[in-house]
């Protein structure tokens, strides 16, 4: 990591990573939406990102930042070695892959349909690339 505060480095990662899932879940949303019906409210959203198969590839996702929120917010300060490790593993989470299973196949799909997570994608390189 270039810069060697890795609170700093986390949250900026965090960030990040919290705005790239939220425009890989609107545009979920909108092809739910599009295939299998409107999505009256919020608290009908929640419950299906929560629970319907639909959306459990982003689950992954989620719970990256969920682990870095926690490691943040936690007693003891993360380590460099600890921030590392959490953005190493986001790096390899948004690899899509044509051929792959889960997130990575997913991701490709969703890559190849939304210009907007194409945008999103290249935001999170450069994310990372200013963490790593």
């Amino acid at each position: 990591m270039r810069d060697q505060d890795p609170v700093r480095s986390l949250k900026e990662f965090r960030n990040g990573l919290l705005k790239h899932h939220k425009t890989l879940l609107d545009s979920e949303r909108a092809l739910y939406e599009h295939d299998i019906a409107r999505i009256p409210n919020a608290g009908r959203y929640l419950e299906l990102v929560l629970n319907d198969p639909w959306f459990t590839w982003l689950r992954e996702l989620s719970g990256l930042i969920v682990l870095i929120d926690e490691a943040v917010v936690g007693d003891v300060p993360p380590t460099p070695e600890e921030a590392e490790r959490f953005i190493n593993q986001g790096r390899a989470l948004l690899v899509p892959a044509e051929n792959g299973s889960g997130f990575a196949k997913e991701y490709f799909k969703l890559l190849q349909r939304d210009p907007n997570v194409v945008m999103a994608h290249s935001d999170m390189m450069k994310t990372l690339a200013s963490v790593a």
